[in-house]
């Protein structure tokens, strides 16, 4: 049975940004989740800039994760800075920004 859209939310949930000390769903890094009926999850994502230090990691915890925890068949991790992050209205108050 594939992973639902839920359950790979929830662990996405638990992938932090080292830099910011929050997760990638709520920092709004995630621009688009499709999980497909064989089990691939297709991810396009953002990072905060174009040169994050730690996005390899992020992308690799994001790949394993979803695997493992969410049980997909495969993740796809696409990358894009169009449109670039910005943090939201909401974010930057709780960032105090």
């Amino acid at each position: 049975m594939p992973p639902t859209k839920e359950s790979v939310i929830e662990v996405l949930k638990q992938v932090y940004d080292p830099e910011i000390q929050l997760d990638v769903w709520s920092m709004g890094l995630i621009y688009r989740l499709d999980v497909r009926e064989d089990g691939t999850v297709h991810i396009l994502m953002t990072l905060t800039t174009p040169a994050c230090p730690y996005g390899p990691m992020l992308i690799e915890e994001i790949r394993a994760r979803v695997k493992d925890e969410a049980e997909a068949n495969d993740v796809q991790l696409e990358i894009t800075f169009d449109p670039p992050w910005q943090p939201s209205e909401e974010l930057r108050a709780m960032l105090g920004v």
